[in-house]
């Protein structure tokens, strides 16, 4: 799964270059895939704004699309359609950075609820909680930003889901971790540099 930080600077510059068409065109960019990025994969694209505060986050957790066009189709969708947040305006453009997660694909995790927190590493592994329709999915770097540990990383994943905390251990929700890459502006249209979630626990 391992990219160099040169395609990372890619992938950054496709998802700004995706948002600004989308305030011209009103419509997503279609592009053919170029052949680096053509495997299919899931992706998470974050926007942030001159705060650092999130304005908007959308991805795919499951490769369903070459990683070229997903990043294009979530980059559209992080800037105007997360329904928490209202569409960005074209004065808002230049102050966001943007930040790319580049997905595993997620395995369920086996074994007794009761051991599954030993089966989750902070910083290194990211969530997803469903139980009947209800799922949730939290990144890598939410947990290792916020420093949790395994146990609150579980509870937080299932508030997202619209579940109690505590959901998790019951027997029929199933649970599902993966890694990510992680790509991100150090500053609006600025250089960028691959994150080291290892070291977020540090800061």
């Amino acid at each position: 799964m391992a990219f160099s930080l040169k395609d990372g600077k890619e992938l950054i510059e496709l998802a700004r270059k995706s948002i600004k068409y989308f305030f011209a065109a009103g419509t997503t960019m279609k592009e053919m895939p170029k052949e680096k990025f053509s495997e299919k994969q899931g992706v998470f694209v974050s926007l942030h704004d001159e705060f650092n505060e999130l304005r908007g986050c959308i991805g795919f957790p499951y490769p369903i699309m070459p990683l070229w066009n997903a990043v294009i189709d979530a980059s559209v969708s992080a800037g105007f359609r997360d329904p928490r947040f209202k569409p960005l305006e074209i004065e808002e453009f230049e102050k966001i950075s943007i930040e790319i997660s580049v997905l595993s694909v997620p395995e369920e995790i086996q074994g007794k609820k009761e051991e599954i927190e030993k089966k989750i590493k902070i910083g290194e592994d990211g969530l997803i909680v469903k139980i009947n329709e209800a799922n949730g999915l939290l990144l890598p770097i939410v947990a290792a930003s916020n420093k949790w540990n395994a146990e609150k990383f579980l509870g937080e994943t299932c508030w997202k889901a619209g579940l109690e905390q505590d959901a998790w251990k019951k027997p029929e929700t199933k649970i599902f971790k993966f890694q990510s890459q992680v790509f991100a502006e150090k500053f609006p249209s600025g250089s960028v540099k691959e994150v080291d979630l290892k070291e977020l626990l540090k800061e």
